[in-house]
């Protein structure tokens, strides 16, 4: 497939878990390597009404394991649990072709990049990035992101690609759509609207659990996967596919 060198990379970094695949989404083996709270043993898309639920069931707790604050927003830990998919960037608006469109559910205590939400209701847009929310990413290989070799692309200085409505602002492909979500016992859903990717026919997907972190110098690369816990497929082949039934 086209991101192949990248899953390779991946899996260099994983337990080596089995797992099945069919189109009840990705079935993977506990793994006593692995934190309960990011372990994945079942990751699925399917639609509910006129919406697709993302869920990621794990062997513990979901969300139960948030990152500690450090402070400030240079260096600040992320915790994910991320969809990577097989869509277009240009499907949720990014400026198409730009890398592997992933959904992710994530919380870092450090900062907020959901200006439109105030998630907790306190009147304050901005102090509520420790709670889980949502988050379409554009993700691309860049070597000096350590052994993942994986970021979150940056935005060049002076340039101006096609971005979401609801882009955040950050010098990343990254956007802040507020879909609903609930991190619940042992899963993690998000619900994205069919018409939110442009009600799509078919597409294939995989699951992982992971930590970024902002760079400690605030330069590109700006937003770096620092930690793989788990890949539902074991390589990142995207492997399940999510498909219309007529």
């Amino acid at each position: 497939m086209k991101y192949a060198p990248l899953a390779l990379t991946l899996a260099a970094l994983l337990t080596g878990s089995a797992w099945a695949h069919g189109p009840g989404g990705i079935h993977s083996d506990k793994s006593p390597k692995v934190e309960a709270a990011f372990d994945l043993v079942h990751t699925r898309v399917f639609k509910d009404g006129d919406q697709l639920v993302f869920e990621q069931l794990v062997d513990g707790k979901a969300g139960s394991r948030v990152p500690s604050a450090k402070g400030s927003f240079a260096g600040a830990e992320v915790y994910s649990y991320v969809w990577p998919t097989s869509l277009d960037s240009g499907a949720v608006g990014f400026e198409p072709g730009s890398g592997i469109l992933a959904l992710a559910l994530t919380s870092h205590p450090d900062f907020d990049d959901t200006p439109q939400l105030d998630e907790n209701g306190d009147g304050n847009k901005a102090n509520d990035g420790g709670l889980w929310h949502s988050h379409w990413v554009v993700l691309s290989k860049d070597a000096s992101c350590g052994p993942s070799g994986l970021k979150v692309r940056d935005i060049p200085e002076g340039a101006k690609p096609k971005l979401p409505a609801t882009w955040p602002g950050a010098p990343i492909y990254i956007d802040s759509p507020g879909y609903d979500l609930s991190v619940k016992n042992d899963a993690a859903q998000i619900r994205v609207p069919l018409s939110a990717v442009g009600f799509p026919k078919s597409f294939n997907y995989d699951g992982v659990t992971a930590a970024l972190q902002v760079n400690a110098d605030l330069h590109n690369p700006l937003l770096c996967v620092t930690s793989v816990w788990d890949v539902a497929s074991g390589d990142l082949s995207l492997p399940a596919t999510w498909k219309e039934n007529k």
